[in-house]
């Protein structure tokens, strides 16, 4: 089974933010038994912290993951989500590159590996959005 990963969760790896060890973790306890990807949009995004796309490949690499293209199907749903979002009230907050991420889950993989802000399982019914359980006090 194919997942997707978004970039919040790569990024916080490789800067070693708050939690990314906990994804580091559930990242390699997933490519165990799935296959994991980036799309496009997340691989561009992740490529502003990397100064050659061969270094950016290598680290994808290294986590075990691969890229999948956006499919024409996926960047439509894209914009019809977005479009909804904006006409419900939805803030400029979250931007159309978001929901190509969330429509490729949704279209090309089983399921997204994220942070998830809220929007995801609001607009994108039926998508599987794994993260990290918050700490038990």
């Amino acid at each position: 089974m194919r997942l997707g990963i978004d970039s919040s969760v790569v990024l916080a790896i490789l800067k070693n933010e708050s939690g990314g060890a906990s994804w580091l973790e559930l990242i390699i306890g997933l490519r165990a038994g799935e296959e994991l990807v980036v799309c496009d949009v997340t691989s561009a995004e992740l490529s502003a912290v990397f100064s050659s796309m061969r270094l950016l490949q290598e680290k994808l690499s290294d986590l075990g993951i691969g890229f999948d293209a956006v499919q024409p199907a996926a960047a439509f749903l894209a914009g019809q989500m977005f479009a909804d979002y904006r006409r419900a009230g939805g803030p400029r907050q979250s931007l159309i590159p978001d929901f190509v991420i969330g429509a490729h889950a949704l279209k090309q993989t089983a399921g997204l590996v994220t942070a998830d802000r809220g929007y995801l399982r609001q607009y994108f019914r039926g998508l599987k959005v794994l993260n990290l359980k918050p700490a038990s006090p």
